[in-house]
């Protein structure tokens, strides 16, 4: 648990990123004590999400100031993020003074991207997970995984978990705790498929076949220029 008083989190922005990927941890992290957020994109510019909800950055990628935390969202954009050397030189940097690098989703990937994953247990979205082999990463079937100062976090809603596993690090379990209920996060879906493992196998294998033919492409790329 950290002793400062201010905790510096940043959530970087992308086009087509998924909002609850991020919107998610923010409404956990920025009940932290002493939490100081930005948003962190391109330009100051309005951001697009995937569900054309549009996020407003407060800082550009190349004034932000050193994390504590940062928070890579995912979605489809991710892969395009994963491309983007100015994308992968942010995390790189905010990787060398941050005392958490953390994921949601695919964001996984621009973290691989980064050079980030080599050697670490890593999850992310479970249709894209087989693919995070390819930047040295084994991938873990869990909804979120720590190894180290890089924790991931499993496919959309997994983002809120490892938000609150983040906030009694950084601030103690008692204020995690204050803060799970002050979100009333006590979920109780309608229905019980929102996991891989009970899923139809055959529309899992689907839906990893489409995920792999969508974006392999663009991951073996990004994998190839941070492994060469």
């Amino acid at each position: 648990m950290t002793t400062e008083s201010t905790v510096r989190i940043a959530f970087l922005l992308f086009p087509d990123l998924t909002q609850l990927d991020l919107t998610g941890p923010a409404q956990v992290l920025t009940r932290v004590p002493g939490a100081r957020v930005e948003y962190v994109a391109a330009t100051l510019d309005p951001v697009p999400s995937d569900c054309e909800l549009a996020l407003v950055p407060t800082v550009t990628l190349a004034d932000a100031a050193p994390a504590d935390v940062l928070v890579v969202p995912g979605g489809d954009g991710a892969f395009d993020a994963m491309l983007d050397p100015a994308v992968v030189a942010f995390v790189r940097r905010q990787a060398e003074h941050a005392t958490w690098v953390t994921s949601v989703c695919t964001g996984a990937f621009v973290l691989g991207a980064a050079g980030l994953l080599a050697g670490k247990r890593a999850t992310t979205h479970w249709a894209s997970k087989p693919m995070l082999a390819a930047f040295g990463a084994t991938p873990v079937d869990e909804r979120y995984v720590v190894d180290g100062a890089v924790v991931t976090a499993a496919g959309v809603s997994a983002g809120i978990d490892m938000a609150l596993w983040l906030a009694a690090e950084l601030a103690g379990q008692s204020a995690a705790e204050r803060i799970q209920l002050q979100i009333e996060y006590d979920p109780h879906p309608p229905f019980d498929a929102g996991s891989a493992e009970r899923a139809d196998a055959r529309v899992v294998t689907a839906a990893r076949t489409a995920a792999e033919s969508a974006r392999g492409d663009r991951v073996g790329r990004a994998a190839a220029a941070v492994l060469r």
